[in-house]
């Protein structure tokens, strides 16, 4: 016969209580002591209660998993950032932006992947979508590529609600022999039940395809390790991204297009940029892109907030 923690907790309490006490009255007691001793402990170690979230003001939620409870937790303070605020990535925004607001609209609409460079806006354009449409009933939930498998669970909760929910996750991809983006395909299209119609799944990664791709992949033979059918193994690996319907893409910025967006990001922190120095911030944008080998948004931000914390330019 096998016993649990629980029972095993509970002979250990009272063989040692009935050891330590001679009368009755006084085991007892000390057994009820101890017990709640016991159980005082465990209540440290359990998640805490989930609190009833407000669908009225809260506009953003994180799904969160600690040990075996999972659940929605309202997000207190967004990112200010505005659709006015993304440059020189316009045809991308006027894609997503007119494809929320169909959907917004009660009309067919897309689940979304952008992918490519990093730090050109792609996590960026996704919040920016929500302070701009959030009045009209838009909420954003965050999901960790780690908790997918959870993802089927928030998809039917969500469609309970009235509102219009993006799913969004950020960085995905998945590694060979990862076998969480099976949920993500079913979340997308591949369950015998219908999606919601007030649920949209919004990605961004650096890979189109979301898996590793080599170059043995390629060969003639199609040989791929022991795989007697490699091709069907590159056909698994697509399918996943071809389930997302609209694919926007994002290229790394020019110098004169990262340029611009510093100089907006100044603007934003009250810096001025007239043409007495101007030359002087270009050059030194230039050496802050130079030294992290990459001119993008994130970057030309980064540079930015450097430059009007430090008092000493002032």
């Amino acid at each position: 016969m096998s016993f649990s923690p629980w029972d095993k907790c509970f002979f250990l309490m009272t063989d040692q209580t009935l050891k330590n006490s001679s009368p009755p009255g006084d085991a007892l007691s000390a057994f009820l002591h101890r017990a709640e001793e016991v159980l005082a402990r465990f209540e440290r170690l359990l998640p805490e209660a989930p609190q009833a979230l407000d669908w009225e003001s809260t506009r953003a939620f994180r799904w969160r998993r600690r040990g075996t409870y999972a659940g929605l937790q309202a997000v207190p303070e967004l990112p200010r950032i505005r659709m006015s605020d993304l440059h020189d990535i316009d045809s991308q925004k006027a894609r997503v932006d007119a494809n929320t607001r169909q959907f917004l609209a009660s009309r067919p609409a897309n689940n979304v992947l952008l992918t490519g460079a990093r730090g050109c806006g792609k996590s960026s354009l996704v919040k920016a979508l929500l302070n701009e449409y959030a009045g009209q009933g838009l909420r954003l939930v965050e999901i960790d590529r780690d908790d997918l498998a959870d993802l089927p669970d928030l998809v039917e909760g969500l469609a309970k609600r009235p509102e219009r929910f993006i799913v969004f996750c950020d960085d995905l991809s998945f590694e060979t022999g990862d076998a969480t983006y099976k949920a993500l395909k079913v979340a997308l299209d591949g369950s015998i039940a219908a999606p919601p119609d007030n649920v949209l799944i919004y990605a961004t990664s650096n890979r189109r395809h979301l898996m590793p791709e080599y170059f043995s992949e390629n060969l003639e033979t199609h040989r791929v390790g022991d795989e007697i059918h490699p091709g069907e193994t590159i056909e698994e690996k697509i399918s996943l991204s071809e389930r997302f319907g609209l694919w926007v893409s994002f290229y790394p910025f020019s110098q004169e297009e990262y340029l611009n967006i510093v100089i907006h990001w100044l603007h934003h922190f009250g810096v001025a940029t007239g043409v007495e120095n101007r030359e002087t911030l270009e050059r030194e944008a230039l050496n802050w892109a130079l030294q992290r080998g990459s001119r993008s948004g994130r970057i030309a931000w980064q540079f930015a907030r450097d430059w009007a914390g430090n008092e000493e330019r002032g």
